[in-house]
């Protein structure tokens, strides 16, 4: 989520940094300390001597990818009579899980119907 997170906020400003995840996910700023260093080790995420977060290519990809499909499926559930909220919430954990094959499905359906 916190690739995510930065993903969107980054889209919103030139600068993110902790605090501005911290506040976005409601998390408090140790946790999300914690969250970042492990997006860095794992090369998704760098940070800058003032402190902003940026992306990497591979971050950027594996961020957009996460969007996409919360964007889809929350569309997909509020399509299907959901409210908005419930759906993103249910969105944000089946994101995480749904293999590739499944959610092309699901995209391709959708186009359908728009």
């Amino acid at each position: 989520m916190y690739l995510e997170t930065i993903y969107i906020l980054s889209q919103k400003s030139d600068t993110v940094r902790r605090i501005d995840v911290s506040k976005y996910m409601g998390y408090a700023k140790p946790s999300v300390t914690r969250g970042i260093s492990l997006l860095v080790e794992k090369g998704l995420v760098t940070v800058d001597e003032s402190g902003n977060l940026s992306l990497t290519k591979k971050g950027e990809k594996d961020a957009a990818q996460i969007y996409e499909r919360h964007t889809v499926l929350t569309k997909m559930f509020v399509n299907l009579g959901v409210d908005e909220k419930t759906a993103a919430d249910d969105a944000c954990r089946i994101e995480h899980y749904i293999s590739d094959k499944t959610f092309n499905a699901i995209k391709k359906h959708m186009k359908e119907y728009e």
